[in-house]
């Protein structure tokens, strides 16, 4: 199930790059917004290229959330860092403690 959502969440990731690469720049920083001429025609494609990347940024950000929840009652079953070194290292001498 987990490497089905990754595998989900890598395909949203190169569309949302796709549709956001697609996006005309609104603000001219290099010359190459919008200009005055094709302002209707490119105002309806803006609007669904908007509505299309902010509908796949939400469905990549849900699918990244079920990946970490997924992932985490996995982790839960397995032990600290901490737990896990202290069973190891028994063998070593320890430290006295102090009365």
């Amino acid at each position: 199930m987990e490497s089905l959502l990754i595998s989900i969440n890598i395909i949203l990731a190169v569309i949302l790059i796709i549709s956001v690469l697609l996006q005309k720049s609104e603000g001219g920083a290099l010359g190459l917004g919008v200009s005055q001429d094709n302002f209707t025609s490119t105002r309806s494609v803006g609007s669904f290229l908007t509505k299309f990347t902010s509908i796949v940024a939400t469905l990549f950000i849900v699918c990244s959330i079920a990946i970490v929840a997924i992932s985490r009652d996995e982790l839960r079953e397995t032990q600290s860092v901490f737990e896990k070194q202290e069973e190891e290292d028994s063998s070593l001498p320890q430290i006295p403690q102090s009365k």
